[in-house]
């Protein structure tokens, strides 16, 4: 048997390699694991390796230069904001994710810090604990059903949460980039309208320089007064500086956080010790049926690639084929 493909495995979100070791192995594949996720130790170790996984560690241009016999780059879950794909098409390397793994885990998880912050559950938790038993404390509690819920972006995960919020009997818009509602019926409308009508702004979007603190201190001052923001999405879509001053003027009435940035974020920043304030340790995504998932998925992708194959959920196709089109004429040329 010839000598095993090796498998660069960047970081992890769960204890055990057992299963990416018992896939791989099966396609004459091994698991390589960095000892840390820093790009001097991934650069050390790329030399050699024919794929590359990872979950959140910085896949940058300098660590694909480094791998020369890299045949693939699969991301360990759905944003691609951690790896550099113009060097990796550039390098015509293919990059995939798995942008359906945990809808039903973070569409839940997103309607479960909307509970949590509009029946003010966290507080009288944490109040009841300290002895204090006392309805009044957590001041108005408003009806849900009725109230409208903002979504900004309208990805697969954004249309699972409104048919769940559809449900609680909230009003639902969006706002997109693209317009579209996907035949679903929902209302789509600019961000200053949504900001401007929604009781609740949940954010679905992705992280890229054009939405980096997407809400920011002028954004967040449009935002209808005593609104709720939800973020499950990405950390760099809320400039949380502002977010935190926007609490502090009570401009907003509560804030829940799934997704930080940097992460983990300092805990001892005076914000997550607000009661308004609802946190979760990046936890969104994760199920025992979701993990399975997402590490079968990617480790076929990498086999599939290896043996020659096309990985589903490839998200550089059209820009490797227009390199190597482009490349077919220049040779024609010449």
């Amino acid at each position: 048997m010839s000598a095993p493909y090796r498998v660069l495995l960047t970081d992890r979100a769960w204890p055990s390699l057992d299963l990416e070791r018992e896939i791989l192995a099966s396609g004459n594949a091994e698991v390589i694991e960095s000892p840390d996720d820093s790009e001097a130790t991934l650069i050390s170790l790329a030399a050699d390796v024919d794929a590359i996984a990872t979950c959140w560690a910085q896949v940058t241009g300098r660590v694909i230069e480094a791998a020369p016999k890299c045949k693939i780059i699969a991301r360990l879950g759905i944003g691609l904001d951690n790896i550099d794909i113009p060097t990796a098409t550039r390098l015509k390397i293919p990059v995939t994710n798995v942008p359906d793994y945990c809808i039903p885990e973070v569409a839940d998880h997103t309607c479960g810090l909307i509970l949590a912050l509009n029946r003010k559950i966290t507080f009288f938790d944490r109040e009841a604990k300290q002895g204090r038993y006392k309805l009044s404390a957590a001041g108005p509690l408003r009806r849900l059903a009725g109230q409208t819920l903002g979504l900004i972006g309208f990805g697969r995960i954004a249309r699972a949460v409104r048919e769940r919020a559809l449900g609680f009997g909230l009003e639902v818009i969006a706002h997109s980039p693209s317009g579209r509602d996907y035949g679903c019926g929902c209302e789509m409308v600019s961000l200053e309208a949504l900001l401007k009508r929604s009781d609740i702004v949940s954010l679905h979007a992705p992280h890229t320089d054009a939405s980096h603190h997407l809400l920011n201190r002028e954004m967040l001052s449009r935002i209808k007064p005593g609104a709720l923001v939800i973020n499950t999405s990405r950390g760099g879509l809320i400039d949380h500086q502002a977010l935190w001053e926007s609490l502090k003027t009570d401009h907003l009435a509560g804030v829940a956080l799934d997704v930080f940035d940097p992460e983990p974020p300092d805990l001892s920043d005076p914000m997550f010790a607000d009661h308004r304030v609802v946190v979760t340790p990046h936890a969104a995504f994760t199920s025992e049926e979701s993990l399975v998932e997402l590490r079968t998925r990617v480790c076929q992708q990498i086999l599939t690639t290896l043996q020659g194959g096309q990985p589903e959920n490839l998200v550089n196709s059209e820009n490797l084929e227009e390199l190597t089109n482009d490349n077919v004429r220049s040779e024609a040329e010449s």
